[in-house]
């Protein structure tokens, strides 16, 4: 693909809940580099909690003042020297971090835990330029085809926020003999629970603080009982449990209370995940844990082979991400997209490209 223009114009986060734009050069792909050219951007919960607020992360996990955006999907516009597997004019969705490559875990494709020597992981909208722009410059080993039945905003929801989702509801082993609970049922909580459907849970439950959250459960479809959560919503959960609990849980909230309501109703031998970030929270350990048998994860995002896994399973099961999003914006409108994304009311906000 021949490129025309020498210069683009990228969204950076000041950390003061405002957006800025720079002009900067469009970047050339190196060996094992490439161009992509956007299509969607999402905007994830971690970007408001910490970068677009305030800027929160310290050393090499802090914000590096690049352009923003770490849920990006397009197309390859330019390949460097050495890419072996794609070419221009593929479609591809990428893994959101991309690390030293020689570590354990990144060999093992989490990426997201790379243990390599300080500036060799680089996530991608936080240490190294993202999606919010109209090119990005990516390493080909980060790339997944992206299927024609599946939307480039389908691939943009799939690394963050679906890939956290089947990360952890795949560990937890959900499967048509479950109920699941979901706390928390902002983009990622959507996402819980459209895969939880999927993989057969046999009913699913949500609960959110946010009236409107919860109502947008239901209209999709994702969720056979919605419930504000309140001082009654543990006895409610009861009452169509029959005493019990659900056999799986998944608190995608970070909010104490959710996390405390999420193991609470779980039932006895159950499995609950945590992959809401931040927060604290405090229990009794031995009557709600241990004497319940009740078996905790923790799981953050997911790894380039599982990601693989879901979009294939995405694309055969003709899920579409995108029914989550429900507030689409230009480039030139990502003040206004970052705001509504913060209100935490919507589903998904995305920034799209013609």
């Amino acid at each position: 693909m021949t490129m025309t223009q020498t210069t683009m114009r990228g969204v950076t986060l000041p950390g003061d809940s405002t957006v800025a734009y720079r002009e900067q050069p469009i970047p050339t792909p190196g060996h094992g580099q490439v161009l992509i050219q956007m299509k969607a951007s999402s905007i994830c919960g971690s970007d408001i909690r910490a970068i677009y607020r305030e800027h929160t992360g310290v050393g090499d996990e802090a914000y590096q003042n690049v352009i923003a955006g770490h849920e990006p999907c397009g197309v390859i516009a330019e390949t460097g020297p050495g890419c072996r597997q794609f070419k221009p004019g593929d479609r591809v969705v990428l893994y959101h971090i991309s690390g030293c490559g020689l570590c354990d875990d990144c060999k093992a494709g989490y990426m997201i835990s790379c243990h390599g020597a300080p500036g060799q992981r680089a996530a991608y909208g936080w240490q190294r330029d993202g999606g919010h722009a109209p090119y990005l410059l990516a390493e080909e080993n980060t790339c997944i085809r992206l299927p024609d039945n599946l939307s480039y905003l389908d691939g943009a929801l799939v690394a963050c926020g679906f890939g956290t989702a089947w990360e952890a509801l795949t560990r937890i082993k959900v499967d048509g003999r479950d109920r699941l609970l979901v706390t928390g049922l902002g983009p990622v909580g959507l996402a819980a629970a459209m895969l939880g459907k999927a993989l057969g849970a046999s009913e699913v439950i949500g609960v959110d603080a946010s009236p409107e959250r919860v109502k947008l459960a239901e209209q999709l479809g994702l969720v056979d009982h919605g419930f504000l959560s309140d001082a009654t919503t543990l006895d409610q959960i009861f009452g169509i449990t029959q005493g019990k609990g659900c056999e799986t849980s998944i608190d995608c909230s970070g909010a104490s209370p959710a996390r405390l309501l999420a193991l609470k109703a779980t039932r006895q031998w159950g499995r609950c995940a945590f992959v809401g970030e931040g927060g604290t929270m405090s229990f009794d350990v031995s009557p709600l844990l241990i004497h319940q048998q009740i078996t905790l994860y923790g799981s953050w995002v997911t790894s380039l082979p599982h990601m693989a896994e879901l979009v294939e399973r995405l694309s055969r099961w003709e899920i579409h991400p995108d029914r989550t999003v429900t507030h689409r914006f230009s480039l030139d409108q990502a003040d206004e997209a970052y705001k509504v994304a913060d209100a935490g009311q919507s589903g998904k906000v995305a920034i799209v490209f013609d």
